[in-house]
C-alpha cells in the first residue's frame, strides 16, 4: 500500500522550510503527499503563501482557516485551539500514515496534539534547537509528541537524546530551508525588479549600488514592546540612508504593534530609502538576500540560510537567543545606535565564507526517503 504522508504548512516561513521536502516526496515511489495549508499561510495580509504553493505545482488536499484576530497571547491560544478542532476533522478525513509538523510556531503544537490523540505518527522537522520566547516551549513540547525527528545539527540531536528520545528515531538531516539557499547558488543574479514583481509600498528605491534587507518579528514574551522595538530599527535604517527592502512580520502576539510602528513611521517620517513588502516567493527572496549587503532583524533566516550564503546579519534582541550561529551574525539590543554601529561594521567587512552548520543543501531528499521508509510507531517511553 502507498504510504500517505501529510504535511501541514501554517505560515510563510513554514513553506520555505519544507519546500524541498515536498518536491522530494513527490519523487518517491509508493507514497502519496497530502498537503494541508492553514492559518496565516492562507491570509492576504500575510502574503497569501498558498498562492505560491499552488504556483509551484503542489496540490492542496485541505485548507484550514484558524487564525483568530488580535495578535496577542489570548488570540494565539485560541487560534491553537481552533486549529486542534479543525485539523482533527481534516486528519480524520485524509487518514494519513504519518503527519509532518514544522519547527516551533504555536500552530505546530495544534498539529502535533491532533495527530497524537488520533494515533497517527508525528514527524517533527527542526526539533532540539534553543531560542527565546514561547517558541522554546512549543518546540520541546512537539518533540515529546513526535515519533520521528529530523534535526538540523548534531547538537540538536544530542539535546533530543538528553530529553529521553530514542536515538534511532533521531536523524541529522540538515535544515531543508538551506536546500533552497543551495539551489540559488547556480543562479544568484537578481534578474527581476522586486518592486515591479511584488509591489509593496514606499518609494521606488534604486538597488544598483547596494541595499539592505530587514525582517523583524515581535517577540511573544515581549509583545507589549513590539512597537518600540520596531521604531529603534526603523530609525537606524532611515539614518543610514541605504536602500532597504523591509518585510512585514509574522502573525504573532505583538505583530499589530510592529505593523503599527511601520505604518506610523512611514506616514510621519516619510523615509525615502525604505520599501515594504508582505511576502515574496522563497527563491526570489533568497536571490534578493544574496545580492544584498546584509540582513537586519531577528528572523531565523539570518541564522540558517544567511549563514550558508555568507550574508552579514545584524541580529536584534532575544528571539534567537541560544541558537547555534556562524561568524556572519552580530548580536545587538533594541537600540538604534547599536543597530547602526553593527550595520556599519558589516558594511566595511563584506560577505563571509559559506558555513554548513545547518546543512549541506540536501536535507529534502534525506527527509523524504526517511518518511517513505522509516518504521512508523506511536508507542514511546521515556529513556533514561
Amino acid at each position: 500500500m502507498r504510504r500517505k504522508i501529510c504535511v501541514v504548512i501554517t505560515a510563510r516561513p513554514s513553506y520555505s522550510r519544507i519546500k524541498s521536502v515536498l518536491t522530494a516526496i513527490e519523487k518517491q515511489p509508493d507514497v502519496e503527499l497530502q498537503l494541508i495549508v492553514a492559518a496565516s499561510a492562507l491570509l492576504e495580509r500575510y502574503g497569501t503563501t498558498v498562492n505560491q504553493i499552488e504556483e509551484d505545482g503542489f496540490r492542496i488536499a485541505a485548507r484550514v482557516y484558524m487564525v483568530l484576530e488580535g495578535e496577542n497571547p489570548t488570540s494565539m491560544a485560541k487560534t491553537t485551539g481552533i486549529g486542534l478542532l479543525e485539523l482533527s476533522t481534516i486528519l480524520d478525513n485524509l487518514k494519513p500514515d504519518v503527519v509532518v509538523t514544522i519547527a516551533d510556531r504555536y500552530e505546530t503544537l495544534a498539529t502535533a496534539v491532533a495527530a497524537s490523540y488520533m494515533n497517527i505518527p508525528v514527524a517533527h522537522v527542526q526539533g532540539g534547537e534553543v531560542t527565546g520566547s514561547i517558541d522554546e516551549k512549543v518546540r520541546h513540547a512537539v518533540t515529546k509528541l513526535s515519533d520521528l525527528h529530523f534535526v538540523s545539527t548534531k547538537k540538536a540531536a544530542e539535546r533530543l537524546i538528553r530529553m529521553g528520545e530514542v536515538p534511532n528515531t533521531i536523524h541529522v538531516t540538515g535544515c531543508p530551508s538551506v536546500d533552497l539557499a543551495a539551489s540559488i547558488l547556480n543562479e544568484t543574479k537578481l534578474d527581476f525588479s522586486p518592486i515591479e514583481k511584488y509591489g509593496g509600498v514606499g518609494p521606488d528605491v534604486d538597488l544598483s549600488n547596494g541595499y539592505l534587507v530587514v525582517i523583524q518579528h515581535p517577540v511573544t514574551t515581549e509583545y507589549k514592546l513590539a512597537h518600540d522595538h520596531a521604531i529603534e530599527s526603523l530609525n537606524a535604517v532611515k539614518s543610514l540612508g541605504l536602500p532597504t527592502m523591509w518585510f512585514w512580520p509574522n502573525v504573532d502576539a505583538g505583530s499589530d504593534g510592529t505593523s503599527n510602528a511601520i505604518r506610523r513611521f512611514r506616514e510621519l517620517e516619510q523615509p525615502t530609502n525604505i520599501h515594504f513588502f508582505k511576502n515574496m516567493a522563497p527563491t526570489d527572496f533568497l536571490r534578493l538576500l544574496y545580492s544584498s549587503r546584509g540582513l537586519i532583524g531577528n528572523s531565523s533566516v539570518g541564522i540558517r540560510e544567511a549563514s550558508f550564503l555568507g550574508i552579514p546579519v545584524v541580529n536584534i534582541g532575544s528571539r534567537q537567543t541560544g541558537r547555534e550561529r556562524g561568524g556572519n551574525v552580530r548580536d545587538v539590543g533594541y537600540d538604534r545606535r547599536e543597530i547602526l554601529n553593527a550595520i556599519q561594521y558589516h558594511l566595511s567587512n563584506g560577505h563571509y565564507p559559506k558555513n554548513e552548520l545547518y546543512g549541506d543543501g540536501r536535507a529534502g531528499p534525506r527527509i523524504a526517503h526517511l518518511l517513505a521508509t522509516a518504521p512508523l510507531q506511536i508507542e514511546k517511553k521515556l529513556t533514561y
